[in-house]
């Protein structure tokens, strides 16, 4: 149970870093605060998104969901832990709704570059 949990919790942390940065990236421009114009942070949160709409589109499974589950069913327990984190990242829709959320959502990150571009560093 504590290594399924353990997927679980690395999971819900990715989905919070997809979500939650694009928010923080809104606000801390609002704010003029300089991380949120950080390539490698905005480039690597694009990327976070577009591998879960790549998913989504070609039908593939979540392979941290995949190895939760396969996990799950040698440990053959539920803790509290999984109960509340399922309960918050699983929804009970068709994939072709979340396929849809996830690339309107991509749109969004994608044009936040637009609205808030990244601060490219210069070479010398």
């Amino acid at each position: 149970m504590l290594l399924a949990d353990m997927i679980l919790i690395i999971h819900f942390l990715y989905i919070l870093f997809v979500v939650g940065s694009l928010p923080v990236i809104w606000m801390g421009a609002w704010l003029k605060l300089t991380f949120v114009r950080n390539p490698w942070f905005r480039y690597l949160h694009l990327a976070a998104i577009l591998f879960v709409v790549a998913e989504s589109l070609l039908g593939i499974p979540c392979p941290l969901t995949v190895l939760e589950n396969s996990l799950r069913q040698i440990e053959m327990n539920s803790s509290f832990i999984q109960h509340w984190l399922h309960f918050i990242i699983f929804y009970n829709v068709s994939e072709a709704v979340l396929t849809i959320v996830y690339g309107l959502f991509a749109g969004l990150v994608a044009m936040t570059f637009k609205w808030v571009p990244p601060k490219h560093l210069k070479v010398d």
